[in-house]
């Protein structure tokens, strides 16, 4: 089982809209470690760790639109160290 963590910046209307909280959502369902946080641009950067399979479910959730009452734009995703968190939280 092979363990990964990926960055993933989230553009479009993704602040505001409860995006951070349906994220956690659905990292903790697929078993996820990590954040989601808000940046200054208006975007969401959503760190995931886990197994691939999961990640790629996270990643593919994420480009998809997320919560409806999102609309993401573009999603860029960066491969990062495996790192250990605790749970999957938001930050502020």
């Amino acid at each position: 089982m092979t363990q990964v963590c990926i960055t993933a910046y989230v553009y479009g209307v993704v602040q505001g809209v409860g995006f951070r909280y349906n994220t956690q959502r659905q990292a903790m369902v697929l078993g996820l470690t990590g954040y989601a946080r808000n940046l200054d641009d208006g975007s969401v950067e959503v760190l995931a760790c886990g197994e691939q399979q999961a990640v790629d479910q996270l990643m593919a959730w994420l480009k998809s639109g997320g919560p409806r009452s999102a609309r993401v734009d573009r999603v860029l995703v960066e491969p990062r160290g495996v790192a250990e968190y605790k749970g999957f939280s938001i930050r502020y």
